[in-house]
């Protein structure tokens, strides 16, 4: 048998590796994009209660522009109001990201250990390979020089 540079692996056991990657690795992005979706969900939902909000406010303030000191009271309710809004909506905005970025970091993280894993078995894959080579390489010296392995 010719000594070259190619490498025999068992195709099953790597393709069968490569298809874990596969199906691992989606699932773990696919979860990271759902937070990013719950994220702008959240903030549509901030934006629209802000608004409505708002928009309860601005309601008030004209049914009450004739009495002075209501008008003034509303104002500052509706700002109030609008504020609290656009702080909840900042604050849910600032966690979505946080949570958004665990997962991607978390994702990241699954996605190298399950490529050392890989590697690793690919590195075995490798030395058995290698070994074979060699002891194969080393028969067919001892056979052309002469020399009988059997006793």
């Amino acid at each position: 048998m010719p000594v070259s540079g190619n490498v025999l692996i068992d195709k099953k056991k790597v393709m069968e590796l490569v298809d874990q990657l596969r199906l691992a690795i989606p699932q773990e992005v696919k979860a990271a994009q759902e937070v990013l979706a719950q994220k702008d969900h959240i903030i549509n939902l901030a934006t629209v209660d802000a608004r409505r909000t708002k928009a309860k406010a601005e309601d008030d303030y004209r049914e009450r522009l004739d009495q002075n000191e209501i008008t003034e009271l509303a104002q500052k309710r509706a700002q109030e109001t609008l504020a609290e809004a656009e702080e909840r909506a900042n604050r849910l905005v600032t966690q979505s990201e946080a949570s958004a970025r665990t997962q991607l970091a978390e994702s990241d993280a699954y996605s190298l250990r399950s490529l050392r894993a890989l590697e690793r078995q690919l590195n075995n894959i490798t030395a058995s390979v290698r070994k074979g080579i060699d002891m194969l390489a080393q028969d067919t010296v001892l056979s052309v020089n002469g020399h009988s392995i059997e006793g």
